[in-house]
């Protein structure tokens, strides 16, 4: 019971911040004439993210069982192998990716691979910065369910840290990058009852496993 309603607050919340998103992009298009002309290509635009999103979570999904196959056996690899094994992944698929994208933006003009080396100092920095702190933190995440048992910490605690990544996002796509400004008061609204149900339901999916162990 804890499971399946943790899961539909954590779903119902996506659901508000995809009404948030709807609102907020028509309120947009509301003050300026240019954006409903362009409306067939907003729809697109939207659509596409939609997919985009679907597709990535999808994969998001696979991460974790591939990991925790390729740890099993007798020839299975530990925590530092898996993190060099998936930094190369990382590193040639990156090529794929980038070639495909900076042809098919999926927002803006395409790009040539010339561009990268247009960018600043700043720019390249705080990219590289924002890479190793994903490394550091996903590594320590192989690390620590490397473990034995004993030393791990309860599973209520684990979820918990690993989702949080999530409302971290989601925080700092509202308050700091200012993803929804001028949406209006019935989009805060919207955006505070979708954090509150996130947070709601994190809290009961992280807990659900303390109860099936009291079992």
């Amino acid at each position: 019971m804890l499971l399946f309603t943790g899961v539909a607050l954590v779903v119902a919340a996506i659901v508000l911040d995809g009404v948030a998103y709807r609102v907020h992009t028509m309120t947009k298009a509301a003050g300026n004439e240019a954006s409903k002309q362009g409306k067939p290509e907003q729809t697109k635009k939207i659509r596409k993210g939609i997919l985009l999103s679907v597709v990535g979570g999808l994969l998001m999904g696979m991460f974790f069982p591939l990991v925790e196959i390729g740890k099993k056996g007798p020839n299975g690899l530990g925590p530092y192998a898996i993190g060099f094994v998936f930094a190369v992944g990382v590193f040639l698929s990156t090529f794929v990716f980038n070639a495909y994208f900076m042809r098919n933006p999926v927002q803006g003009e395409p790009l040539r691979f010339r561009e990268y080396f247009r960018g600043t100092f700043k720019e390249h920095f705080w990219g590289i910065i924002g890479g190793v702190v994903w490394a550091v933190g996903t590594l320590s995440s192989f690390v620590a369910a490397s473990a034995p048992r004993e030393l791990q910490v309860g599973p209520a605690i684990s979820y918990a840290l690993g989702q949080g990544s999530t409302m971290v996002g989601a925080f700092w796509g509202v308050v700091v990058w200012k993803e929804f400004a001028g949406g209006g008061s019935f989009v805060k609204r919207l955006l505070v009852l979708m954090f509150i149900l996130f947070v709601s339901g994190l809290a009961l999916v992280s807990i659900a496993p303390l109860f099936a162990a009291g079992r």
